[in-house]
C-alpha cells in the first residue's frame, strides 16, 4: 500500500497528515512510479490554505505535481514526450497532480527521462520551478543583450530564471538578501539588495536602463520598482502579486486569478531544462530535503520565503 500527504482541512501545515493510498496497475498509456523525491512549492501551500478558494468537496486533498522516481509498471502504448516508456526507467514526472506519495500512477505523456548528472533530490525538484522560469522569461520577451531585474533571484524560480536569462546573454540583477549575493554572482548575475533605495541600487548597477522585469516574489517593492524601472509593462511579469499586478497592468503568470498558465510553454520546457540539465548549463540547488512524513515541516520552512533553491521531499 502506498503512502500520500493530504491537507485534511483548510489552514495551515498543521493540517497535513499521511494517509494510506491505492495505487492500481497502470492502464493504456500509463505508467506507475516508485518516487524517490517530491519536489515542494509554494503553490502547494496556496492551495490548502484558502488563498484559491476553500471548497469541501476538495478534501482531503491530495498535494504536490512533481516527482522524480523509477517506473515499477507500464500500460499498453505508454509513451512520453521522449518516447516509450519502459520499467526501470529513471523519471521525472510532471504534471504529477498528488506527487506527495511514496507511489505515482501517472500518465506516460508527463514522463520525461532523469537527467543521469541529477541527484534524485535535484530531478525531483527541477520541473515545477524551471517551467515557471521558462516561461517568465518568454513572457517578457527577454533576448540577448538586455537587462533583466529579477526579484528573488535566489529563490527557486529564480535561480532558475538567473541560470537561463545569463544563457540567452542577458545581463541579470537579481534581487536578494546579502547573505546570497555570492550565490547570484556564482551563477552570473549583478546582486542588488532589496530594501528601502532598491530603485536607485538598480539604476547605480545599470546606468543604461533595465529593459524587463521579472517578479517572483509577490511583494509591492518588487511591482513599485519593476513600475519604476521598466518603461514597456508588457514586459513586467508577476508569478505571485495577482491583485497588483492585475491594476498595474502587467502580465500575471501561473495558478493564480486571472493568470496565464503557459501551458503549452511549460510541457514544451521539459525537455529543454532536461537536455540543459544533463549538459551542464543548468543547476539545481537543493535547500533542504525533508523526509515524506514531515511535510508539514517542509511547508513551514517553505512559507518562510527566505530558502535558497528546492525544498524536496524524501520517501
Amino acid at each position: 500500500m502506498s503512502e500520500a500527504v493530504v491537507a485534511r482541512a483548510y489552514g495551515g501545515p498543521e493540517v497535513l497528515a499521511v494517509t494510506d493510498a491505492d495505487v492500481p496497475q497502470p492502464g493504456p498509456g500509463q505508467v506507475r512510479i516508485e518516487v524517490r523525491a517530491v519536489g515542494v512549492n509554494p503553490v502547494d501551500h496556496k492551495l490548502y490554505s484558502g488563498a484559491f478558494g476553500a471548497d469541501p468537496a476538495k478534501l482531503p486533498m491530495r498535494l504536490g505535481s512533481e516527482a522524480a522516481g523509477v517506473v515499477t509498471a507500464v500500460g499498453a502504448g505508454a509513451s512520453g514526450p521522449a518516447g516509450p516508456v519502459e520499467v526501470g526507467d529513471e523519471v521525472i514526472a510532471y504534471r504529477a497532480p498528488g506527487a506527495y506519495a511514496t507511489e505515482l500512477l501517472v500518465p506516460a505523456s508527463s514522463v520525461v527521462p532523469k537527467p543521469a548528472g541529477l541527484s534524485w533530490e535535484q530531478a525531483g525538484g527541477l520541473m515545477v520551478a524551471g517551467v515557471t522560469a521558462v516561461h517568465v522569461l518568454e513572457a517578457i520577451g527577454l533576448g540577448g543583450k538586455e537587462t533583466v531585474l529579477v526579484h528573488g533571484a535566489a529563490g527557486g524560480v529564480g535561480l532558475f530564471a538567473v541560470q537561463l536569462a545569463v544563457a540567452r546573454g542577458a545581463t541579470v540583477l537579481g534581487t536578494a538578501s546579502p547573505a546570497k549575493h555570492d550565490v547570484l554572482r556564482g551563477l552570473g548575475a549583478v546582486p542588488v539588495a532589496y530594501g528601502p533605495g532598491l530603485a536607485d541600487r538598480v539604476r547605480a548597477a545599470a546606468p543604461e536602463g533595465v529593459h524587463a522585469a521579472a517578479d517572483l516574489v509577490g511583494t509591492d517593492e518588487a511591482v513599485d520598482v519593476s513600475l519604476e524601472l521598466v518603461a514597456d509593462r508588457s514586459r513586467i511579469a508577476t508569478i505571485a502579486a495577482f491583485e497588483r499586478g492585475a491594476g498595474a497592468g502587467i502580465k500575471r503568470l501561473g495558478g493564480g486569478p486571472g493568470a496565464d498558465p503557459g501551458t503549452e510553454i511549460r510541457a514544451a520546457a521539459r525537455l529543454q531544462l532536461t537536455e540543459a540539465a544533463q549538459a551542464g548549463r543548468l543547476h539545481v540547488e537543493i535547500a533542504a530535503g525533508y523526509p515524506l512524513r514531515e511535510a508539514a515541516a517542509a511547508h513551514r520552512r517553505i512559507m518562510t520565503g527566505r530558502t535558497t533553491g528546492k525544498i524536496v521531499l524524501i520517501p
